[in-house]
């Protein structure tokens, strides 16, 4: 059974920083692109991060997100980072772990990122 588990979620301030792990079972990890999703209230959700399987990979970000954000994964580990820096309030959201098995994309139950002052 996949499972998909993150963490590192918290409340800080404008231009603070956090890591945020996924810590995935269930699926040979190494040989799945890994991507990060966000969701705001009553907004869609939106991707913030991808990975590629195999590293170093193709990486891309979402553009509100470029040159803060760096995803990275360590693969004996089964785990995948979303590192954060100068976090703004508009970053505020849910965070979830994602992979496309397919026919499913599959998602965690995220983790809570709130950024005010």
């Amino acid at each position: 059974q996949v499972q998909l588990v993150e963490s590192g979620g918290a409340v800080v301030q404008p231009g603070g920083s956090l890591r945020l792990s996924c810590a995935a079972s269930g699926f040979s990890f190494r040989t799945y692109t890994m991507t990060w999703y966000r969701q705001a209230p009553d907004q869609e959700r939106e991707l913030v991060a991808t990975i590629a399987a195999v590293v170093p990979g193709q990486i891309r970000y979402a553009n509100s997100v470029k040159g803060r954000f760096t995803i990275s994964r360590d693969n004996a580990r089964n785990t995948v980072y979303l590192q954060m820096t100068n976090l703004k309030p508009e970053d505020t959201g849910v965070y979830f772990c994602s992979v496309l098995i397919p026919p499913s994309r599959l998602f965690g139950q995220g983790t809570q990122v709130t950024v005010f002052s």
